[in-house]
């Protein structure tokens, strides 16, 4: 973010510093693990363990992850304590470690993510705008043709005509009756332990769209490639998916397309990124799946 980023790393500790006098809270070691975010455990007056999360400037102008997390109230979600949009703090309920650290086999992790999804699925807010499944899927498209040709045609035309076909397909099928408060981003890391609870989990970090169920399943299509990649990916893609539909009564069909859709445009994300190794993975994905 140059001079910009530069200037919040400068200023962060004085800000820290700040919210901790004014929420009087005991600030302890910062997590490790974010992209986006200072996050670090504290303690507040009356003795509760919670973490404050300060959010780089600018990465959501909305504010849809703190107005999604403010809709929760801790249904499926990290519960919020307290909140300065203004300074993009939000002191949070502490939970603990994420799905992903706990070595459960991939079926198990996808059960727990679907079950906290469920619990956290909920209507739109009366009088809240959130992206909708129409304009996430036109976005999604004009990113998959922008970056393929941008970075040479990393992989096969065939994926990227699915996928956009596909985003197509999800553009038109979007229908606000039947539309949710998704999460957006529902992976192994964004879904924590709730300490004294086992087998429980909730949700951290929601982009907030207002969407089909079936796009946040998408994601967990996305998840996992050397597992699709240690057999047919096709046949082992589609048996994810049916696992996915039978555990949430979602329909196959759009959660197979936003899988193509989130594996393509995240492959060429990565490789933008400079993330080669991670990028290859999801690409050889997404062209075995056009094949």
């Amino acid at each position: 973010m140059g001079d910009a980023g530069a200037a919040w790393l400068a200023g962060i500790d004085g800000l820290v510093r700040d919210l901790a006098a004014e929420w009087q809270l005991s600030i302890g070691d910062v997590r490790s693990g974010g992209t986006e975010s200072l996050v670090a455990n504290a303690t507040t007056p009356e003795g509760h363990d919670a973490v404050l999360k300060v959010a780089i400037p600018g990465l959501d102008p909305t504010g849809s992850e703190l107005r999604t997390l403010l809709a929760a109230r801790g249904s499926g979600y990290a519960k919020v304590f307290g909140h300065d949009g203004a300074r993009g703090a939000m002191l949070l309920e502490r939970l603990g470690c994420p799905l992903h650290e706990l070595g459960l086999p991939i079926d198990a992790q996808l059960e727990a993510i679907c079950g906290t999804l469920i619990e956290a699925w909920m209507p739109l807010p009366a009088g809240e705008r959130f992206m909708t499944g129409a304009e996430k899927a036109q976005s999604l498209s004009d990113f998959i043709v922008s970056m393929w040709r941008e970075l040479g045609e990393p992989c096969s035309e065939r994926a990227i005509e699915m996928a956009c076909r596909f985003a197509d397909e999800r553009r038109r099928a979007f229908d606000p009756a039947t539309a949710i408060l998704a999460h957006g981003d529902p992976h192994a890391w964004n879904t924590l332990a709730v300490p004294g609870a086992p087998g429980r989990f909730k949700l951290v970090d929601p982009d907030g769209l207002f969407i089909e169920r079936a796009y946040d399943l998408g994601i967990l299509m996305r998840e996992w490639g050397a597992d699709l990649l240690a057999g047919d990916p096709l046949e082992r893609g589609w048996q994810r998916c049916h696992r996915l539909a039978r555990l949430t009564g979602v329909a196959a069909e759009p959660i197979w397309q936003w899988g193509v859709i989130e594996r393509t445009s995240s492959g060429l994300l990565l490789l933008k990124l400079g993330l080669d190794e991670a990028a290859r993975e999801f690409l050889a994905v997404a062209d075995a799946w056009a094949g």
